[in-house]
């Protein structure tokens, strides 16, 4: 796996969701696990099947995080460049034909949520907009077609 960049508040998310399923998810699994052995033939147990599919599911996340956070790199908000686009700025720009405004942080992949206002810089706003400066126009090629944006400000 290659580098995975990440805030700190990304950083935190992911070990805390690291504690969850290792501590209660993995109990909860293996008393899941204890029930459905209870109910006698395992050959032939559905919940068996279905709680040892989801431990299998489960160790699968475990060792996903672990892997992104030993490659992980930590984009340091206090050295962001607030000249240009890069990640974890936030970004506020207008969209030219229906002069709609959006603000948002570019983030790493991993922490992309559009919902929360959190676009990756892989995305295709997101790359458009890298290294560009405030009251430049950029072009982002989406699946709906070319749109252009111009940036209004940058920030931390």
């Amino acid at each position: 796996m290659s580098e995975v960049r990440l805030t700190q508040e990304g950083v935190l998310k992911y070990e805390e969701r690291l504690e969850y399923l290792m501590t209660v998810r993995r109990a909860e699994i293996a008393e899941q696990i204890k029930v459905a052995r209870a109910f006698g033939d395992i050959s032939e147990n559905a919940e068996y099947d279905a709680a040892k599919t989801e431990q299998a599911r489960n160790e699968h996340e475990i060792e996903e995080i672990k892997l992104m956070l030993r490659n992980a790199v930590i984009i340091d908000e206090d050295s962001i460049d607030t000249n240009v686009v890069s990640i974890g700025a936030i970004v506020r720009i207008r969209r030219v034909d229906t002069k709609d405004e959006f603000e948002f942080q570019i983030v790493g992949s991993a922490e992309a949520d559009p919902e929360h206002m959190r676009i990756s810089d892989a995305s295709p706003v997101g790359k458009a907009l890298i290294g560009h400066g405030v009251l430049e126009i950029v072009e982002a090629l989406t699946p709906g077609g070319t749109i252009r944006y111009e940036i209004l400000s940058i920030s931390k």
